[in-house]
């Protein structure tokens, strides 16, 4: 484990997720969910996220419109994650194109080089995608910069873009690490095993940066919406980006929480389908996940016919190669089959 006592014993563990040419912004590693509310006021974060809000029109091809809201991913530029290749292959696999585009959308030539075997160059473009009317325009949901357009990804106002400048893994309290020991307001504790628990203020400001993201992107997507048939979010089981999406109603059956307990008070998730009355389809549900594995299994069981339902999670958890599960192909099938209602 890195050293995360000090902000700059976290630097190097920060900078390699950036990929060459583009380097990572030093001011903008979000540690903590105290971090994620500073990073709301950021020189490059605030701008960004206020263009989307306000200003941002999408040059779209005429035809059925609908916005694709995938996640935002560790590594940076996003294209270039697992999670991003897999996604944007089974979208080229299914026949999409992407429309040509200005030289800011253009990916480096140097990161061919990164892409998994047998992966279509194309995955690493990021205009819009067009199969006969059909035109796929994505989005990535960010922790902090709320909705990037896909044409944003890379370069934005001339210059690298802030999307592909950051780090922020401080909302993942699951991963023992989303903490800022250095920070005055940290109340964050080390267990035995070395992991760090969140304390109340770490708590509390989760649910204050989640609820001012969700109301960001809830501006965002209400002013964009005329512009698309349908919206959906592709968002992983268990994580932040579906806390984000999902109204109050849908939670309880997806076992998605509604509040976080702090300090003995009950403080309530709001989300973008509570403020824009349900703008948004959050895909993979739990009954097209739990079909997803099924199938995950029985492509399993005809190569070993001793793989469990346990060992089938754990190749479902990893998303078959250290990506979420919606890098699956059972998942991807999921995904294509929703674009082709």
């Amino acid at each position: 484990m890195s050293d995360i006592e000090t902000r700059d014993g976290r630097l190097a563990e920060s900078r390699v997720k950036i990929v060459p040419p583009f380097l990572l912004d030093d001011s903008m590693r979000f540690y903590s969910p105290q971090d994620n509310l500073d990073a709301l006021e950021h020189p490059r974060v605030r701008p960004f996220y206020e263009h989307v809000r306000d200003a941002y029109v999408p040059d779209l091809p005429p035809g059925r419109h609908v916005a694709l809201l995938i996640p935002c991913t560790k590594t940076k530029p996003y294209p270039l994650s697992i999670e991003h290749q897999r996604i944007n292959g089974a979208l080229l696999a299914a026949g999409y194109r992407p429309v040509p585009g200005a030289p800011e959308t253009a990916p480096d030539p140097a990161w061919l080089e990164r892409l998994e075997a047998g992966a279509d160059p194309e995955v690493l473009r990021v205009t819009p995608l067009v199969r006969g009317d059909a035109v796929v325009h994505r989005y990535v949901v960010s922790e902090p910069m709320g909705l990037v357009p896909y044409e944003f990804v890379y370069r934005w106002r001339g210059e690298q873009s802030p999307a592909s400048s950051y780090d922020d893994p401080g909302l993942f309290e699951h991963r023992g690490t989303a903490v800022s020991p250095w920070r005055p307001d940290n109340t964050g504790t080390r267990a035995a095993d070395g992991t760090w628990r969140w304390g109340d203020n770490e708590k509390a400001a989760y649910v204050d940066v989640h609820n001012r993201l969700t109301a960001i992107m809830a501006a965002e997507i209400s002013r964009l919406r005329p512009m698309y048939e349908r919206i959906i979010a592709w968002v992983a089981p268990g994580l932040t980006h579906r806390s984000f999406m999902m109204a109050a109603a849908e939670r309880g059956p997806e076992g998605v929480p509604a509040s976080r307990v702090v300090a003995g008070r009950r403080l309530p998730f709001v989300s973008v389908n509570d403020l824009t009355g349900g703008a948004v389809e959050v895909h993979p549900t739990r009954r097209e996940a739990d079909g997803a594995l099924d199938r995950l299994q029985a492509h399993l069981e005809r190569d070993d016919p001793a793989t469990t339902r346990k060992s089938a999670q754990a190749v479902y958890a990893r998303g078959g190669g250290g990506a979420t599960p919606l890098a699956l192909q059972e998942m991807l099938e999921v995904l294509t089959g929703l674009l082709d209602r």
